[in-house]
């Protein structure tokens, strides 16, 4: 007998993704991720689930589709870390037609079968907040919306559904290679220089941006899809306005960017699309690309976006499939699947979108049904963890959470409900007092929070935690993030 009947190769949102719905589909499920779940491409996005608006210019209406329809079934499964925002697009007279941006919206509000998501409209900018921020030649908008979403917590909470359901997490483990033997697959595996072999009946290659060299350097096998490394890189800023909606700005180059509000304090600013030819060197926001997102914010704000205000940036490479355009802006952020049986299945991931990834994990499972049975599909509108409560209830959870421990303050109960919703009394436990929570690490991080993440949500370092579980990281010193690391090695916690 095999150790599981499904081993995934990759800890980001689709390998976690994939993970959940198999354990609880009823396999046994293994998952091994060389670094920290979400530990690239999948913390990097601009943090949105949405349809993709600018994809219906490249006629992408399917996958528009599928997006639309995945917003409020995502929303409605997680809505502590994921919420609406609404979206202004102010009308740039120089770029498309106001018609043509009229007719767009209208397809977006109604190809997903939109039911708690506000319609779009249009109004006049002067004399408005939205107005505010922006050049007065900027007279009329548009308003739709999307959703954002945490995008490293959603990873991470795919993978501690998918261990509460039984399958087997394990992060900094590296797959060093892999052989078909007979009707399985043996994998060694290698986690702080020990290595171990495991067998699974099946095999998921999830690598995102590492498909290919997983495919290659690891399983041996060859295949004719392929890649685009497309690195995308994001600034954050101290905060351009006060209202908490989010802008879409059109470029002249053809390209788009959004300004959201991000941390409370802050304004995200992204993002863009540079060929990232080398996955041997980390990808980083270049000055050049700081500053073309500091120009392109400055065409719309009336007070410039300078690349002194950058407090942070970050960046990462998105596996675009490989469809044959030559301009990385075009390329598909559609998803493709490709199995192969010709001994024990084995099954790569090409590309996707972080909105399509429950429907991406769907999609693969049906693949791999003929030649693994297994339970039917279930994920759609299911809770992930904390995520057990109405859309409209997180005022009302804020509101419990103090009630129950009057010693936090709003702006802290509010940050524990939106990252762990109903498990934040669980977390904080019996504390009658800030101090019975343990050490104070900065920015209300305490160590009854810390112990949390190690224990339920693989946290091994200070950065997993301060830039990942949360963004922390923006509030914190360098000494108090050195400080955590140092005490996490200490007390053995991240062994």
């Amino acid at each position: 007998m095999t150790d599981y009947d499904l081993f995934i190769i990759g800890g980001g949102i689709n390998g976690t993704g994939i993970a959940r719905d198999a354990a609880g589909r009823g396999l046994r499920v293994g998952l091994a991720e060389m670094g920290d779940l979400a530990g690239a491409t999948s913390s990097a996005s601009t943090k949105l689930f949405h349809g993709g608006l600018r994809y219906l210019e490249f006629y992408k209406f399917r996958l528009v589709r599928e997006a639309l329809e995945e917003r409020e079934v995502l929303l409605e499964a997680m809505p502590h870390i994921s919420w609406p925002m609404r979206f202004v697009l102010p009308h740039h007279a120089k770029l498309r037609p106001w018609w043509l941006i009229r007719l767009g919206l209208f397809l977006y509000d109604n190809l997903g079968g939109r039911k708690i998501l506000p319609a779009t409209r249009t109004y006049r900018l002067t004399g408005r907040p939205e107005g505010a921020p922006l050049k007065p030649e900027f007279r009329q908008a548009f308003e739709y919306s999307d959703c954002w979403v945490e995008d490293s917590r959603l990873v991470v909470l795919n993978a501690r559904d998918a261990a509460l359901r039984g399958a087997t997490v394990s992060t900094r483990t590296r797959v060093v290679s892999g052989q078909r033997e007979e009707d399985h697959w043996r994998l060694t595996l290698e986690a702080d220089g020990v290595r171990r072999d495991v067998t699974a009946r099946a095999v998921v290659n999830a690598g995102g941006p590492w498909v290919e060299d997983v495919l290659k350097g690891v399983l041996k096998r060859n295949s004719a899809e392929k890649v685009r490394l497309v690195r995308g890189s994001h600034i954050v800023v101290p905060k351009l306005y006060d209202h908490d909606k989010c802008y879409f700005f059109q470029g002249g180059d053809g390209r788009i960017i959004f300004a959201i509000p991000y941390e409370t304090d802050f304004t995200l600013i992204g993002t863009t699309d540079k060929v990232h030819e080398d996955l041997g060197t980390r990808p980083v926001c270049t000055d050049e690309e700081r500053d073309y997102l500091c120009r392109f914010a400055s065409e719309y704000f009336a007070t410039p976006v300078t690349p002194e205000q950058v407090v942070w940036t970050y960046s990462g490479v998105r596996p675009l499939y490989d469809d044959g355009v030559s301009d990385a802006t075009q390329a598909t952020r559609d998803y493709v699947l490709t199995l192969d049986t010709s001994g024990a299945p084995m099954l790569s991931v090409f590309g996707g979108k972080i909105t399509t990834y429950r429907r991406l994990a769907e999609a693969a499972l049906a693949k791999l049904t003929p030649v693994l049975p297994m339970g039917a599909a279930w994920t759609a509108r299911v809770p992930l963890p904390g995520g057990d409560f109405p859309v409209d209830d997180v005022a009302r959870l804020i509101a419990d959470l103090r009630r129950n421990y009057p010693f936090l303050t709003e702006r802290w109960a509010c940050r524990l409900i939106r990252a762990y919703g109903t498990e934040a009394h669980g977390m904080l436990g019996g504390a009658q007092s800030a101090a019975e929570l343990g050490r104070d690490f900065g920015a209300t991080l305490t160590e009854t929070e810390v112990r949390w993440l190690v224990t339920h949500e693989f946290a091994r370092s200070a950065a997993d935690i301060v830039w990942r579980r949360s963004k922390l990281g923006l509030r914190m010193t360098a000494e108090q993030i050195a400080a955590l690391d140092g005490w996490m090695q200490e007390t053995a916690l991240a062994a």
